[in-house]
């Protein structure tokens, strides 16, 4: 037998080397990580509750507080709570986070190498080959390729922290619509029964020829128009309800346990001044720093891609045994083979086009997102401060102007100076005012919630619909 052929060094280092870069190279997800961060950038509207359950163990526990919370009527911070537990919509997104992040990282890995084998018998020879081939391009574009995972890891992140203050968001509106919504249906289903009192006297006294056949259809139309008034209040409360129910996941069962808090949260003190907004926004906005790592992220593949669009080249290590049964030698050769992709038939140039364009639209739409950020927090503030000072007119003014009158008709009619019909339009008007002053405290804190998304860099709708001028129903009964 003759002694083997060493290969040379070179190649030796150079496997080295790659086994080296591959090692300490490769991008990596932290998924528990990823949701502390959520947790601590996100902890006005997680709670640090955030997490995913990915054992029946933990499950089984979340289900348990889900339970527990369900015993009592919910704020609004239990319904959050809630949802962080109970959610399967919530739960699907961070587990797509999780599969987002992990497909970003692997971008950043070299691919596995090729090991063929060849086994070659001629008369007397058997040659036996071993070749192991990898991507140099790859292995030589392992830096930058890593350098794109991280980002693209990092706008993963992103975009989750911005999906679940969404997520939230949602949640605190839709509970604030199903508290408001019970409330008005309470007071709808008063002004029904005192315009169907009222139907019902006016028919009456048309019968004993004590009213007038218009004086009584008047009573009536009022009373046709609570009715349907009533009815839509119903389904509202039914409406809002369910969809709160569907944001926070709950079961059937869980369903018939939830119980919400008989009025909406009394107004604080104070609304927030400007000066706090604004040094809450500089604190760094979601939108701006996840459309800057897109814009950093295109950029940096577009350098990349320049290269990988022309060629692709291959390294391979061969090895050969080489037999010869007949003279009862044997043979060993080692070698490398390159292979590079040539670009004949194209040239990469529409793949360059493309990234060229795609990285143009990064830029823009950062520079978008730059003009419209502070626009966007301005008019959310607006509606937010118009909300409050609307909805704390209706609690220092109107109330107190509508239960002064009620109470000054009442010692009118004891002293018979008005009639039962006037008593009864002046406790529409009494009630309609009341529920002016509910549906403008649910545009308050429709509008705080969307103020407190917009503050972290997602712009949330908040419109400050007309409120119905309070007594405007109850001129019928007069």
């Amino acid at each position: 037998m003759k002694p083997t052929t060493q290969p040379p060094c070179r190649f030796k280092l150079l496997a080295t080397a790659a086994s080296l870069m591959i090692l300490s190279g490769c991008a990596s997800v932290n998924f528990e990580q990823s949701i502390d961060q959520t947790n601590t950038v996100a902890a006005d509207f997680t709670q640090g509750q955030l997490a995913l359950a990915q054992t029946q163990a933990q499950r089984a526990a979340q289900d348990q507080t889900a339970t527990q919370i369900l015993q009592k009527p919910i704020s609004q911070s239990d319904a959050v709570r809630l949802a962080l537990v109970n959610s399967p919509a919530l739960q699907a997104l961070l587990a797509q986070h999780w599969a987002d992040a992990a497909r970003a990282a692997q971008t950043g890995r070299i691919a596995n190498p090729v090991f063929t084998f060849e086994n070659l018998r001629m008369a007397d020879e058997l040659e036996l080959g071993r070749l192991l081939t990898f991507g140099l391009l790859d292995l030589l574009t392992l830096p930058q390729r890593y350098g794109i995972a991280q980002r693209q890891i990092a706008q993963a992140q992103l975009r989750l922290t911005n999906s679940v203050i969404d997520q939230v968001t949602q949640v605190r509106q839709a509970w604030v619509k199903a508290v408001a919504a019970q409330q008005n249906l309470i007071y709808s289903k008063q002004v029904n029964d005192a315009a169907q009192a009222s139907a019902e006297l006016a028919r009456r006294m048309q019968a004993v020829g004590n009213f007038s056949k218009l004086q009584r259809a008047r009573q009536q139309a009022f009373y046709a128009d609570a009715a349907t008034q009533w009815a839509a209040a119903q389904h509202a409360n039914t409406a809002t309800k369910e969809a709160l129910v569907r944001l926070l996941g709950l079961t059937d069962v869980q369903t018939q346990a939830l119980t919400l808090p008989e009025r909406l949260p009394d107004l604080p003190a104070n609304p927030r001044s400007p000066q706090e907004i604004g040094q809450k926004a500089s604190q760094g906005r979601l939108d701006l720093q996840l459309a800057q790592a897109e814009y950093e992220g295109a950029a940096k593949a577009q350098g990349l891609n320049a290269l990988t669009s022309v060629t692709d080249i291959e390294l391979g290590l061969r090895r050969n045994t080489i037999t010869n049964n007949a003279a009862g030698t044997s043979t060993l050769s080692s070698g490398y083979d390159v292979s590079a992709r040539l670009p004949i038939f194209d040239w990469g140039g529409l793949k360059r086009d493309a990234m060229n364009a795609q990285t143009l639209a990064a830029a823009n739409r950062l520079e978008a997102t730059i003009r419209a950020a502070g626009s966007n927090l301005r008019e959310s503030y607006s509606a937010y401060r118009t909300a409050f000072d609307v909805s704390r007119h209706y609690r220092d003014e109107v109330l107190p102007l509508r239960k002064t009158i009620s109470e000054e008709n009442v010692l009118r009619y004891n002293g018979m100076l008005i009639g039962v019909f006037e008593l009864l339009a002046d406790t529409r008007d009494q009630v309609s005012s009341v529920m002016a002053a509910i549906a403008a405290e649910q545009q308050y804190w429709l509008s705080a919630a969307a103020l407190q998304a917009s503050l972290m860099g997602k712009p949330t709708l908040a419109t400050v619909g007309v409120i119905p001028a309070a007594g405007a129903g109850g001129a019928a009964g007069h």
